[in-house]
């Protein structure tokens, strides 16, 4: 099964537990996909703030990502060819080498860019070096992560140092619609 052509959608998740909520604006472009969110919550007692804009290319390759925390912290990186991230001044992240994809703490959304961007090739487990972002540091670290598609909506995910592990049924554009322990969708 592959997913249908994306048009304009909002899109809203709230944490199992503790408070928070996120509201997630995606927009089809001639170029690709451009998503933008808001998000709130809370992560070992402390709230954070924070929004974020994904441009992806027509496949869901990330083309740019930028988040911003309401106290004025900021991460901007580019990935100006596969792989290769640099910030905007062009300074080349080589810490970051070899990542496709991105992980933002705090949202499921960035679950949808490998299972978009693989699809049904997911049949067969994928292990995929992300660039994870956690909300509290802006410092982005590689994670290893592996995707394996269950059904055609839904997919495993697995860190691959096996600290957790959750199956993601996803809707109609690749969106997922129950993270279990972490995120429901409203």
């Amino acid at each position: 099964m592959s997913f249908q052509p994306l048009s304009a959608r909002d899109v809203r998740w709230a944490p199992v537990s503790g408070p928070g909520l996120e509201h997630l604006h995606l927009t089809a472009t001639p170029d690709g996909v451009v998503a933008r969110s808001v998000v709130i919550g809370e992560r070992g007692g402390r709230a954070y703030g924070v929004s974020y804009e994904i441009r992806l290319d027509t496949l869901w390759h990330v083309e740019r990502f930028e988040i911003v925390a309401a106290h004025g912290d900021h991460l901007t990186l580019i990935q100006d060819r596969p792989g290769r991230w640099v910030s905007t001044d062009g300074t080349e992240r080589a810490d970051l080498h070899g990542c496709l994809d991105i992980d933002l703490a705090g949202t499921p959304f960035t679950n949808t860019l490998p299972i978009r961007r693989l699809g049904e090739a997911l049949a067969v487990p994928a292990e995929l070096r992300m660039v994870y972002v956690p909300f509290d540091t802006f410092e982005p670290v590689v994670d290893a992560q592996r995707y394996t598609r269950l059904a055609p909506r839904l997919f495993r995910y697995e860190a691959v140092d096996r600290t957790f592990a959750a199956d993601l049924p996803v809707d109609e554009d690749g969106l997922v619609t129950d993270y279990p322990t972490l995120f429901k969708r409203l």
